[in-house]
C-alpha cells in the first residue's frame, strides 16, 4: 500500500505544530540528547526536527556526566560487596547496556571500514554493514580491555567513571563543527547527527566540561589539562585522518572519537 498526499480540498488543513521556544525548546533539546545517547526514557514530549537535533548537541557532555554519575554510583554500591575488578566489569556491562554500545559500535564500524576499504565508496559501504569484521572485533576487544585495565589502575576509579563520559562527548561536537558530513547519496538516506549548530553552543558545551573539570580537580590535580588534551588531540589527529581518507565525518567516526578521547583521558589520569 502506498501513501500519497490527499488532493487539494479533500481534507481539512491541519494547523502546523507550533515550534517550542525559549526554555521549553532547551528542555526538549536536553531530553532529545538523552534519548539519542542512551536508553534512558525521555521524560518530555519531543517535537522532533533537525533544528532541534542540532540544538541538542550542546547537551551531549551533560548527558555524559549524568551517565557517569550512574556508573560511579553503581560502582560505589557494588564495591560494598564485591572486589574492584568484578564491580568494574559489572559497571562496564551496565554502560554497554544503557548506551546500547552506541559509541563502541561506531568504533568497530569505523575501524572495519578504514582498515578494509581502499576507496571512499568501499569504506562507506563497509561502515554501513551491520556485520562486524576482524578489524572491528580486535579494536573493540582492545578498547574495552584497555579501559578496564586503566580504570582499575586509577587511585579513584569513581572519578574516571564519572568524568570521562562527560569530557569525551565534547570531541564529536568539535569534529562536527570542523568537518563536513560524508555519505554516499546513492546508497544512504541517513542524515548527520547534527549540522550547522552555532559556535556559541559549542563554546557552551566546552564551558560545561571545563566547569565540571574544575569542580572535580581537587581529586585529580591534572584533570583540567587532561580533559583539554584528550579532546583537542583526538579532534585534531582523528579529524585530520578522517579528512584525508573520507573527506569528513560520519556518525560512526564520531562514536569512535568518543571512545578514543575517553581512553586518552583515563590513561592520562594514571600518569
Amino acid at each position: 500500500m502506498t501513501t500519497s498526499y490527499p488532493p487539494s480540498g479533500s481534507a481539512p488543513e491541519q494547523e502546523p505544530k507550533q515550534e517550542p521556544h525559549g526554555w521549553q525548546r532547551e528542555w526538549q533539546a536536553f531530553w532529545l540528547a538523552v534519548g539519542f545517547l542512551s536508553r534512558v526514557p525521555m521524560l518530555a514530549q519531543i517535537q522532533y526536527s533537525q533544528a532541534l537535533m542540532n540544538q541538542s548537541s550542546v547537551y551531549f557532555p551533560l548527558v555524559g556526566l549524568l551517565l557517569g554519575a550512574l556508573y560511579a554510583g553503581l560502582y560505589t554500591v557494588l564495591g560494598l560487596a564485591l572486589n574492584p575488578p568484578v564491580a568494574l566489569l559489572l559497571v562496564m556491562s551496565f554502560h554497554l547496556w544503557i548506551t546500547g554500545a552506541f559509541h563502541e559500535d561506531g568504533l568497530a564500524d569505523s575501524v572495519d571500514a578504514l582498515g578494509g576499504g581502499y576507496t571512499l565508496e568501499s569504506r562507506l559501504r563497509i561502515m554501513k554493514d551491520s556485520r562486524i569484521g576482524t578489524y572491528g572485533t580486535v579494536a573493540l576487544v582492545m578498547a574495552l580491555g584497555l579501559k578496564f585495565a586503566v580504570l582499575l589502575d586509577l587511585e579513584r576509579i569513581w572519578l574516571g567513571l564519572l568524568f570521562a563520559p562527560c569530557a569525551s562527548r565534547l570531541t564529536p561536537l568539535v569534529l562536527m563543527n570542523a568537518l563536513r558530513y560524508v555519505t554516499d547519496p546513492e546508497q544512504s538516506k541517513s542524515k548527520p547527527v547534527a549540522q550547522g549548530f552555532s559556535g556559541m553552543r559549542l563554546m557552551a558545551a566546552a564551558g560545561f566540561v571545563l566547569l565540571a573539570s574544575l569542580i572535580l580537580s581537587p581529586w585529580a590535580s591534572g584533570l583540567v589539562l587532561m580533559s583539554l588534551v584528550s579532546v583537542v588531540l583526538i579532534a585534531v589527529v582523528w579529524g585530520r585522518y578522517l579528512r584525508k581518507v573520507i573527506g569528513g565525518y560520519t556518525g560512526d567516526t564520531l562514536g569512535a572519537s568518543v571512545v578514543f578521547s575517553e581512553l586518552l583521558l583515563l590513561v592520562g589520569l594514571t600518569l
